[in-house]
Order: structure tokens, then C-alpha cells, then sequence
């Protein structure tokens, strides 16, 4: 579990094909790996990814295919920058919102501007997940807990702030980028309960 609140941006320092897989080589820059050990959690642009090795201030992670099918993680190539979250511990602050770290797709940036000192960004997300985004709900983008200004069909709309801009990947936002976006979970838990609660009895 994370928070969508971004610790440190990383670095992309290998990329390795294995059968099909990817495996990554992530320098952490300022994010502190004490408190990681091998088998433990990363959030890699807002993908929960597992440590499988661990050397000072870099770590390596498997990419299965499913996550390369469903993420931009395959798009990734050496020198490339990364946000980057610990797991969340029991008793640490929720700056963010829950954020599990299974991305549910992927999403387009369709428009940024200049919005004052921060900027203003549109995405545009698969229609099938339009129906989870609400105004002034959270959603993540590339592991960046967000929140929603505006929502047009499948279209929504987010501010970033000059911190966010500044310690985070998001300053880099260009029309036709692809992000990984994670939905509210507990909009999905909603939509379960309520499936469940509308579904007609089975008959005696």
C-alpha cells in the first residue's frame, strides 16, 4: 500500500529482456533503501514493484508481462527518470490517498497549460474507466496522488502545484505522453457493493 505522495524521483540505470520479462536496475537517488529489503515493495511510477535485489542506493525488480501489457513500463530506456515511494508502514501520515500500486491503465495527457505558477493538466483515460474519475475525487498518475478539478465525459482535469512540479516527473508533461493512472480504490469497492446489492435474488 502507498500514499501517492512521491519520494524521490529515480533513474532508469538497465534494462534487461528475460524471457519475455523485463528486468529493471533503478538508481533511487535520494530515496534511502535501509529500511527495504530484498522481497520488499517500490512504487515505480505508480506501479507496485518487488525488490529482488538490493546494492546501496540501487535496486533491481522483475517486469512480468501482464505489467508490461497494462503499464508504460516497457517503455522505459536507460537514463530515463522515475517517481519513486516506499510501502507505506503502519503509523506513517496518509498525505495522499490509499493507492494499492495495481495501475488500472493507461492514460493519455491531451493538454497542458500554464494555469498561474502551476499548470493545468487534461488526460484522457479508457472509457472503461472514465466511470471511476469524479470531480474533486483522487486518482493517481505515474505514482502521484492527484485531485480531480473537472471531469468531461473521459476527460479530467488536474492542477499541479510548483512542488509537485518540482519533485515529481509530472513537470515533464507534453500532449501525447501515456501515464499509468490507478483509479480510486474505494471507488471501485462502491461499485462492487452496489452490483452486489442491486443483483435480483435467485429464486427458491
Amino acid at each position: 500500500m502507498f500514499t501517492g505522495i512521491v519520494q524521490a524521483i529515480g533513474s532508469i540505470r538497465a534494462v534487461a529482456s528475460k524471457g519475455g520479462d523485463v528486468e529493471l536496475t533503478i538508481e533511487t537517488g535520494s530515496l534511502g533503501l535501509d529500511s527495504v529489503a530484498v522481497g520488499g515493495s517500490i512504487s515505480v511510477n505508480g506501479c507496485c514493484l518487488t525488490a529482488t535485489s538490493i546494492e546501496d542506493s540501487r535496486f533491481t525488480t522483475d517486469v512480468s508481462r501482464e505489467t508490461l501489457s497494462v503499464t508504460t513500463l516497457g517503455e522505459l530506456r536507460e537514463g530515463a527518470q522515475v517517481n519513486l515511494e516506499k510501502a507505506l508502514c503502519a503509523g506513517q501520515a496518509l498525505g495522499g490517498h490509499y493507492v494499492t500500486g495495481h495501475v488500472d491503465g493507461i492514460a493519455k495527457v491531451v493538454g497542458v497549460q500554464d494555469d498561474g505558477r502551476s499548470h493545468r493538466v487534461t488526460f484522457e483515460v479508457p472509457a472503461e474507466l472514465a466511470r471511476y474519475v469524479a470531480r474533486k475525487g483522487s486518482v493517481t498518475i505515474d505514482g502521484v496522488s492527484l485531485t480531480v478539478n473537472d471531469v468531461d465525459g473521459a476527460r479530467f482535469g488536474v492542477s499541479l502545484i510548483p512542488h509537485t512540479l518540482e519533485v515529481t516527473t509530472l513537470g515533464t508533461l507534453r500532449p501525447g505522453m501515456r501515464v499509468n493512472v490507478e483509479v480510486d480504490i474505494i471507488a471501485r469497492y462502491l461499485e462492487r457493493l452496489l452490483a452486489q446489492t442491486s443483483a435480483p435474488e435467485d429464486s427458491v
